[in-house]
């Protein structure tokens, strides 16, 4: 290579990670003097060090010592923990719900259903990702919606590191809408939802056992759907099925008498505390929205914010979620929050401060199917790091700075820029508004 073709390839490769974002290399830092949440269920650690290193954390908790020569934060005052992790969200789907053009959440007059994959739609650069970027949000599964049929589809696990292409893993989980959304999908009852269900997974079976025969005359999916479910039907492919009331819950768990390898996520389960022994038993775990605590419908007659903490206290394995339309994802601390709250109130059931971390963090990661590897200030974890000016389950504490792999994230959005704007009245270096 001649010397100026060097040079050339010497500056190009200097200027990329300023063209893209995504590219930059992972930060060596420590940040000591903290309180440090590690997300794995335990209390905070006072005057704790979390320290990472190649865009994964190396060791977090107190008297952890500071590699010589590592740039060190002074998190006096601070609070670190793991980014959070918001489960079954929309983010990256839609940019004005109300503009069908923007909005990619549901397909209602496709001809395919269990096929249908929200990964090419997921826009990176949608500002409600940005937003949630602000908020603490590390990472996040996204689902889809369910159009004219009991299955949504097929979601994906994203990243909010800003100039990547968010998508991590495609096709991650599939989901099916049970219960009173169920029931009106397939033809106005729940019988009908539960015929539907068992045939395609029946289907889905079939063609897996011999994917060139013909197919039956009755098949009611088209190919695409039944090959999509075939991972499923092994337990490749979680199978998230959205239900609300204790007798559904029952009826989805039965489901694994005729379909063993399953691996079921509950979605919703408002009256999952009713029948909590047996989600546990069956080692099924469930995402849920803590908050929700009036018998909006007739499936959550028993509907209560013990929810979360007596499924947890019955060893259900429980993450917080659910973040769609207006519950958004930067929301979730309040809502972990509010749950530890809830342990002052005599008789009700809430989660302590390190149960109410996990389930933003370690817990839906784990269901999500990297346990261990997100949501956790742990040896080997993703360098995902939050660092916040208070109490993270305190409504009136923010991020200040947040690390994705290691890489220090911008914070600004659409949002934040308006503030900016118009915070003060002052209009002489604004445009000029309409003359009326």
């Amino acid at each position: 290579m001649s010397r100026r073709a060097t040079i050339l390839a010497a500056l190009t490769a200097a200027a990329l990670p300023a063209l893209l974002p995504g590219l930059a290399a992972a930060q060596d830092f420590a940040i000591t003097n903290a309180t440090v949440g590690t997300g794995d269920g335990s209390a905070p650690i006072e005057h704790g060090t979390v320290v990472v290193r190649a865009g994964r954390v190396v060791a977090a908790g107190a008297g952890v010592a500071v590699p010589a020569g590592m740039q060190s934060v002074d998190g006096t005052g601070k609070w670190v923990t793991p980014g959070l992790f918001s489960a079954v969200t929309d983010l990256g789907l839609w940019d004005v719900e109300g503009v069908p053009n923007s909005n990619d959440t549901e397909a209602d007059k496709s001809p395919f259903n269990a096929a249908l994959d929200v990964t090419p739609a997921i826009n990176p650069a949608s500002e409600h990702i940005a937003v949630s970027r602000e908020g603490g949000v590390t990472r996040a599964s996204v689902a889809p919606v369910n159009g004219d049929s009991i299955f949504a589809g097929q979601g994906a696990l994203i990243d909010l590191r800003a100039g990547s292409d968010a998508v991590n893993l495609p096709r991650a989980f599939q989901f099916v809408q049970l219960g009173e959304a169920g029931a009106k999908l397939a033809g106005g009852s729940r019988v009908a939802a539960h015929v539907a269900l068992r045939s395609a997974l029946r289907e889905a079976r079939e063609l897996a056992a011999a994917p060139t025969a013909a197919r039956s005359s009755d098949a009611l999916l088209t190919r695409a759907d039944a090959a999509a479910l075939a991972p499923v039907i092994d337990g490749r492919q979680p199978l998230y099925v959205g239900v609300e009331r204790a007798a559904d819950i029952r009826s989805v768990l039965a489901l694994k008498s005729e379909f063993p390898k399953l691996n079921l996520v509950l979605v919703g389960a408002t009256e999952g505390w009713l029948v909590a022994s047996q989600i546990a038993a069956a080692k099924v775990p469930v995402i849920a929205m803590p908050l929700r605590d009036l018998p909006a419908s007739f499936e959550s007659l028993a509907a209560t914010q013990s929810n979360v903490g007596r499924m947890k206290k019955a060893g259900v394995k429980v993450g917080i979620g659910m973040f769609a339309g207006s519950n958004q994802p930067r929301y979730a601390p309040q809502q972990a929050g509010n749950l530890v709250a809830l342990n002052k109130l005599p008789g009700a059931a809430g989660l302590t401060w390190g149960e109410a971390l996990a389930a933003i963090t370690s817990v839906p990661a784990e269901i999500s199917g990297m346990g261990g590897k997100e949501g956790v200030l742990a040896p080997g974890a993703v360098g995902d790091v939050v660092i916040w000016d208070g109490d993270p389950l305190e409504l009136s504490s923010a991020p200040v700075e947040v690390y994705i792999d290691g890489i220090k994230q911008p914070l600004d959005n659409h949002q934040s820029r308006l503030k900016q704007r118009y915070k003060s009245l002052d209009r002489t270096y604004l445009p000029k508004a309409y003359d009326w």
